[in-house]
């Protein structure tokens, strides 16, 4: 889902291509078409929203439909500064995913809760966002266009598109975070474990369930959004009670 460190950018993201600096500049100062309720830390505002333009436009038309001209038109800005911030079309793709995997919070290579109580409180808000965004339209539409993609990429013998994109920035980048709250809580002898990647699989194993794969499949996940909230702490409590002598 490998350690990585967030920080927020101030300049842009990448230096593919070094654009037209009136243009990026203007691009930085200008009101945001479309605004985010949960900005990435890994970007800054105005590229938090190009990328909800993205990925609006990736759910709704598919990958085909994302082109740097046809972004640029969609969320008021130059394909120079596009390039400036994101590199190429691939890089646009790796960040869509960055931005949808740091909606999952309480996880970050940053947390370092200093009692039991705000272990678990990290815990729970790491489940809680987990099934957010697993369980989000958006992220949903991804899975969907990356599996149909899969046997196509296999057959020319191309390399795995957003599908690999997903593990790496995506499932990858979640997986370490966890495991590094994980870690920290060993270390507090908040709880206990002796694997930390098969006790990482118990905890996503607790909070997602068949939850996800109901959901690819058009089914009822069975959690609704109102009982996300509810069926997290269960699942913390849950993992909790196997990872510790007494509950938190």
């Amino acid at each position: 889902m490998l350690h990585f460190t967030i920080e927020r950018r101030t300049e842009p993201y990448s230096t593919a291509n070094s654009g037209n600096p009136l243009s990026i500049a203007n691009d930085n100062q200008s009101a945001d078409k479309t605004a985010t309720t949960h900005e990435s830390s890994e970007f800054s505002p105005r590229q938090n929203a190009v990328l909800a333009v993205a990925l609006e436009m990736l759910v709704d038309g598919g990958e085909k439909a994302l082109t740097t001209a046809g972004l640029a038109k969609a969320a008021n800005c130059s394909k120079e500064s596009l390039y400036k911030w994101f590199g190429d079309r691939d890089g646009i793709l790796a960040a869509i995913v960055s931005y949808q995997a740091s909606k999952v919070g309480g996880a970050d290579d940053r947390a370092s809760p200093s009692s039991p109580e705000a272990f678990k409180a990290a815990l729970t808000t790491f489940a809680e966002d987990l099934l957010a965004v697993l369980l989000s339209d958006t992220s949903l539409a991804l899975n969907r266009l990356s599996i149909g993609q899969v046997r196509g990429e296999q057959a020319r013998g191309e390399k795995a598109g957003l599908g690999g994109v997903l593990v790496e920035k995506g499932k990858r980048r979640i997986e370490a975070r966890a495991i590094h709250l994980l870690a920290h809580g060993k270390h507090q002898r908040f709880i206990s474990f002796d694997d930390p990647v098969s006790t990482y699989s118990t905890l996503y194993g607790l909070i997602i369930g068949d939850a996800h794969i109901r959901a690819l499949l058009g089914d009822d996940p069975q959690i609704s959004e109102d009982g996300q909230k509810a069926h997290a702490a269960r699942a913390v409590d849950q993992f909790l009670t196997l990872h510790t002598n007494q509950p938190l």
